[in-house]
């Protein structure tokens, strides 16, 4: 692959141009080359580093965490602990979320389970969002208090 544009870079990638020029301003994606008429031509490389990031954002990894791996990419022969280390991070904060999810899950549940198809007036569902002592516990879906 050879010099493409900003909007087949997109394509390529599923990456919104304005995303691109923003992972650019960042320093996270390097400048690309510029054509004759100043468009920004990108290769390969543009192509790997967006996808190394597109993925990582899929996976949770803030933009900090993904610019620390994305170095560590340039010294391949040091130790990835550091790697390891970003990663199970990351882990442990996807466990806290889903932890508050299933809480927010069981408390939609028993929610919807005590609805009785009244009138507004009586809903459980309006009751105990207006209420939080109607819930029977915490369940904030971000796994904090």
């Amino acid at each position: 692959m050879s010099d493409i544009s900003i909007g087949q870079l997109s394509r390529q990638t599923g990456v919104k141009v304005p995303t691109i020029r923003y992972y650019e301003s960042i320093g996270m994606l390097d400048a690309p080359g510029r054509s004759a008429g100043g468009q920004r031509r990108y290769d390969a490389s543009h192509l790997e580093q967006l996808r190394f990031i597109r993925h990582g954002r899929d996976l949770g990894f803030g933009l900090d965490d993904l610019r620390a791996l994305q170095d560590m990419t340039r010294q391949p022969d040091t130790s990835c602990d550091a790697a390891d280390s970003i990663a199970r991070q990351q882990l442990a904060d996807v466990e806290r979320r889903l932890a508050g999810l299933r809480a927010v899950r069981t408390e939609l549940k028993r929610m919807v389970a005590q609805c009785s198809h009244g009138v507004v007036d009586d809903c459980r569902v309006i009751q105990t969002l207006s209420d939080h002592g109607l819930c029977d516990g915490d369940h904030n879906p971000r796994g904090s208090a």
